[in-house]
């Protein structure tokens, strides 16, 4: 038998709220994007985007992906 999950949204003052309900179980905090932040690029358009650059000519130096790469 599987342990059920219970899944719970909402800002984190809303989490706190309830944190009493939490207390001494495992959690899972997922932060999701806000509807006003750009959502990251998918893998498969990152590549398309890095093979048109390559294609132009327009390429980074590895320093700079590195940057971004130390940056998540």
């Amino acid at each position: 038998m599987t342990a059920q999950l219970l899944e719970f949204e909402g800002t984190w003052e809303e989490v706190l709220a309830h944190s009493s309900e939490f207390s001494g179980r495992r959690v899972r905090i997922t932060v999701l994007a806000n509807e006003d932040e750009e959502a990251l690029p998918s893998p498969e358009e990152s590549f398309r985007q890095a093979w048109l650059e390559i294609k132009t000519g327009k390429t980074r130096p590895v320093s700079e992906l590195w940057e971004g790469i130390d940056a998540e």
